[in-house]
């Protein structure tokens, strides 16, 4: 490893978060990673990195502490909490948070790191990709904070995703990760419904989506979940839970700020249903299993 290169605290070892701090150490950063799951801190100790028995004991040295959890409360306990981030990382420290959350949390980390008076500075920084964008450090990176704190922390972001935006103060990433989970699920509904009414009419799913993928209807999301679809493979990789709590966040942004989100209601109510359904761990692509439901198909 690189004594020249910032130490990285990593906080939160899961389907996103192990790959990419294993693709920091890739890239040559020291990783020191805590999470509540041993086999996670064994998998980051096969990898080159160093498991730490306590977030204290994770952020003791770091330059840069990066959390990767799946809620807001769980940013709140990790990171605001009394034995959280904030209160052991060192002077000076950059705390980047990559989870998908609602702005006001982030606004929130971002005045508690200025009251410990620490010289900390924080960015929210949640990414879109999926497991896949993660595992190959192809992820998208929406950035809320300062142009200096951003500048700094961008090789670390590089070697993470190919394009990292800031996109405005402190929240303006997580307020785009919102539109983007919008958008996301918006675009799975509409795939699931072409694919049942494709295989309905009797068309070969292969070719039709093949071609549909190649013009205007083509897209990220058809790229990457179309074998989901064709082969009923909903091994999570973004788990229909979290989808849930992110529609949640971008209903409830909408509403504060009047923006109407008449098609983006129905599809957070189609997922709602789908997750009441006892499929909230499975990937967002098994929406595919509401739609089947919908049209009289029995789904195991």
């Amino acid at each position: 490893m690189s004594s020249n290169l910032p130490k990285i605290a990593w906080v939160g070892l899961g389907i996103m978060g192990s790959p990419m701090a294993e693709n920091l150490i890739k890239a040559g950063y020291s990783v020191t990673g805590f999470t509540l799951e041993q086999e996670k801190l064994d998998r980051l100790a096969a990898n080159g990195g160093t498991a730490a028995s306590s977030i204290a004991e994770a952020v003791a040295d770091a330059d840069v502490v990066i959390t990767m959890v799946p809620a807001d409360p769980h940013v709140k306990a990790v990171v605001l909490g009394d034995d959280g981030v904030i209160a052991h990382a060192k002077q000076g420290a950059t705390i980047i948070d990559m989870s998908s959350i609602t702005p006001q949390t982030s606004i929130a980390v971002a005045e508690a790191a200025a009251k410990a008076d620490k010289g900390l500075k924080v960015l929210d920084a949640p990414v879109s990709g999926g497991e896949a964008g993660a595992v190959e450090a192809v992820l998208s990176i929406m950035v809320g904070g300062e142009q200096a704190d951003f500048e700094a922390a961008k090789p670390i972001l590089e070697a993470l995703g190919k394009t990292i935006i800031l996109c405005g103060p402190h929240g303006a990433g997580q307020t785009v990760k919102a539109a983007n989970q919008l958008i996301v699920a918006v675009n799975i509904q509409a795939c699931a419904e072409a694919v049942v009414f494709l295989e309905k009419s009797g068309v070969d799913l292969n070719a039709a989506l093949e071609v549909l993928n190649g013009g205007l209807a083509g897209s990220t999301v058809l790229t990457r979940k179309k074998d989901n679809f064709k082969n009923r493979d909903f091994a999570p990789g973004f788990r229909i839970d979290l989808h849930h709590k992110d529609m949640g966040i971008v209903t409830d942004a909408a509403r504060s700020v009047g923006a109407a989100l008449p098609v983006g209601a129905v599809v957070a109510q189609l997922v709602a249903s789908l997750r009441a359904q006892g499929d909230g761990g499975l990937d967002h692509s098994a929406l595919l299993r509401a739609v089947e439901r919908l049209s009289g198909d029995q789904v195991a």
